[in-house]
């Protein structure tokens, strides 16, 4: 018997939400569909039920709380704050609350396995890894469903988790690795960008068909609390019926909400600074949180000119030494709009700068922080995405120097705010009018904080043929590299060829046998494998062999190294094998091989692992 519910996850930077369609009751594009009330701790002791689950972690002191004051609505070891009581609490120690771990897990930079978190904790404080506080948010999603669901449980549903378009397939694996630890099954990876249409597609009723038409490219612009996500789906028409297609993602942008904060904050820190107030950097982190509250509340109404923020003492005075002030809508305005959404020309490239020889052990945030930049950049590479379309090309101009969407959907928080989201829509229509296109229309309607969570508990839904189905695969072509055999030459690497393993758009739960070509695999000692991906090569098929390829096209990925059993061999032998490359229901990329005449199969996995298995 088939799963009763659908359940969607968003597990976001800031925030997590569940989402459920209840499929026994549901009839093709009628949906019953709900949002799970998480049970939180909002105070000490405090519990409160709400639709979303901040996507912050505290680690209090021993002595910090009374015995109970974490106690949850089911049984729990857990020593931590998750939710709404972690958020406030390391609002005002900043030193012992781990947040944005969705973006560390994406950090090929770091070992995502390794307690790490928070980055900058003291020695005294223990830490945990990215990929330990992802599985906690997740588990306490599991945990709050079968309190409220006894009668059908977790673990028995079908269950999507949203990751960003951009993720690369180590972040794809390593999500996937977080939730099958929280005790996950049927698991099923969706993008982001992908989740926010379909709950606009659910929301309308049975009424998108009326708002896209055949030729209709969409834009959809997702600014988070970590990351900016850009999508392109095409609407074709097939035997009658419209369909949706996913052709191009941006590149993974580490520049969102999280940024906006950190902008306002060092902004009141220099005009505190002209008042002879000078903070510390824990002062500064602690007033990025409190930044954030604000932002969240003029951003919400246009009536409100101002916000009072509190900034704690380290003294033992801790009310009396505190510093107030407050963050204005002018400065909002001036920090927001002119630094992350300026005027921008189509032809404008992110700014990028030479980096510092030493820098600290942090995230990888965008160089430029212009958001208008990087999606000019985005529609000027991805010009020709539909080019090879039915029925795009008389709606094509021949001449256009960028893609022009003809609609625009917005997702992420940040877009809540109107004077944000006009902003992002009258340059994109200056760049479109500019070039003698139609201005592109906005498709409202979305519930900009729920729609992920919705729109994935939605696909799974439709995954049951009930529905109507984005077609995408995968958001990249992937290549490995493949070194050349050549006699030694002083100051020289061998030169290197790039296999494609699987093309654009290959759909999830599909294998790719690659031609019969065979290579040469080294057992028994260490070596690397390099990986890359592309988001504009839609010509290369399974075994396409590159000598050559432009900087812009091709991108290096995450390198596994690895030391693969020598099942009997010598060390260092090469072994002869073919390969196999197949993409899992989850949508993680694995490639095989197969060794002429044996039975061994070697198989690497792009997740970033430090070993692989066979």
């Amino acid at each position: 018997m088939s799963a009763r519910y659908t359940i969607g996850i968003d597990l976001g930077t800031t925030h997590c939400a569940l989402s459920w369609v209840d499929t026994q009751t549901s009839d093709g594009e009628k949906v019953v569909q709900g949002v799970l009330q998480v049970p939180q701790l909002t105070a000490p002791g405090t519990l409160e039920n709400k639709a979303l689950l901040p996507s912050f972690l505290y680690l209090p002191h021993a002595s910090e709380l009374a015995p109970g004051d974490l106690t949850l609505p089911w049984p729990s070891s857990e020593n931590c704050a998750v939710g709404e009581l972690a958020r406030t609490r390391g609002a005002a120690t900043p030193t012992r609350l781990v947040s944005s771990a969705k973006s560390w897990l994406c950090h090929a930079g770091v070992d995502r396995r390794a307690a790490i978190l928070p980055a900058e904790a003291s020695a005294e404080i223990e830490r945990i890894s990215p990929l330990e506080a992802s599985v906690r948010y997740l588990a306490h999603l599991r945990a709050a469903w079968n309190q409220q669901h006894p009668e059908a449980l977790f673990d028995a549903q079908d269950i999507t988790i949203t990751i960003p378009a951009s993720f690369d397939p180590a972040a794809r694996e390593l999500t996937a690795e977080a939730a099958q630890t929280a005790g996950f099954s049927h698991l099923t990876l969706l993008e982001e960008p992908q989740a926010a249409l379909y709950s606009w597609i659910q929301q309308s009723d049975g009424q998108w068909r009326k708002e896209v038409r055949q030729g209709d490219t969409i834009l959809v612009v997702d600014i988070g609390g970590g990351t900016t996500d850009l999508s392109l789906i095409a609407v074709l028409e097939r035997e009658g019926n419209l369909e949706l297609h996913r052709v191009a993602v941006g590149e993974h942008i580490l520049l969102g909400g999280d940024n906006m904060d950190l902008a306002l904050a060092y902004g009141v820190a220099r005009k505190l600074a002209t008042q002879g107030k000078q903070l510390d950097a824990w002062q500064t982190r602690a007033l990025a949180h409190a930044c954030r509250s604000a932002k969240e509340t003029l951003l919400s109404d246009a009536t409100v000119q101002a916000v009072p923020v509190v900034v704690p003492s380290r003294g033992s005075k801790l009310i009396g030494g505190s510093i107030r002030t407050e963050v204005t809508r002018e400065e909002l305005t001036q920090s927001l709009l002119e630094g992350f959404f300026p005027a921008a020309a189509v032809s404008d490239q992110p700014v990028s700068r030479a980096r510092g020889g030493l820098t600290q052990l942090g995230l990888p945030y965008a160089q430029d922080a212009a958001i208008t930049r990087h999606l000019a950049a985005f529609l000027s590479r991805q010009r020709g995405a539909t080019a090879q379309l039915d029925g795009f090309g008389a709606a094509r101009v021949d001449d256009a120097t960028f893609l022009h969407p003809t609609a625009v959907l917005f997702n992420g928080g940040v877009l809540k705010s109107d004077l944000l989201a006009q902003r992002i829509l009258s340059i994109l229509n200056g760049w479109l009018v500019a070039e003698g296109a139609a201005p592109a229309r906005l498709l409202g309607g979305a519930d900009l904080d729920l729609a992920v969570a919705r729109g994935a508990a939605y696909y799974g839904y439709v995954r049951r043929g009930r529905g109507v189905r984005i077609r995408g695969g995968t958001a990249q072509a992937y290549y490995i590299a493949v070194e050349s055999s050549m006699p030694a030459i002083p100051g020289m690497e061998p030169p290197i060829q790039a296999l494609c393993l699987a093309p654009f758009g290959m759909e999830e739960g599909t294998d790719a046998a690659l031609p019969a070509q065979e290579f040469g695999l080294v057992v028994g000692e260490p070596v690397r494998f390099r990986f890359f991906g592309s988001s504009v090569r839609r010509q290369d098929q399974v075994g396409t062999l590159l000598d050559f390829w432009g900087p812009d096209e091709l991108q290096e990925l995450a390198e596994i190294q690895a030391c693969l059993p020598a099942e009997g061999r010598a060390a260092g032998e090469v072994v002869r094998v073919k390969l196999h490359a197949r993409v899992t229901e989850a949508g993680t990329l694995e490639l095989e091989a197969l060794p002429a005449g044996g039975t061994e199969r070697w198989k690497v996995q792009l997740d970033a692992r430090s070993d692989v298995s066979h």
